[in-house]
């Protein structure tokens, strides 16, 4: 019983070394497979749409700002209007002021 066992476990061992030598090869064959030469028209496009999108990267970077200056002025206005309307415009008549005549 004993020869058995070990019988198994010698075939499962050889099993799944040959499986990661079979994964082994397979993947070394798909990186070689992988590393065409790129031409260089597909490397000017490539250079093209960077440098697209830095100009956009910019751009929304400077929308970003502007917008935040926008809210701030907004909050600015929103404090002034606040503080306004705390305070009367015209004095109060009920407390005696009296006009020379």
């Amino acid at each position: 019983m004993d020869r058995a066992i070990f019988e198994d476990a010698l075939v499962f061992v050889s099993l799944i070394v040959g499986m990661g030598c079979l994964t082994g090869i397979i993947i070394t064959l798909l990186k070689r497979r992988g590393k065409q030469v790129v031409s260089p028209e597909v490397m000017g496009i490539l250079r093209d749409m960077a440098d697209r999108l830095q100009r956009l990267e910019g751009s929304v970077d400077t929308v970003a700002v502007e917008i935040e200056r926008i809210s701030e002025a907004q909050r600015f206005t929103t404090r002034l209007l606040a503080e306004r309307a705390a305070t009367p415009a015209l004095p109060d008549k009920a407390k005696g002021v009296v006009t020379p005549h």
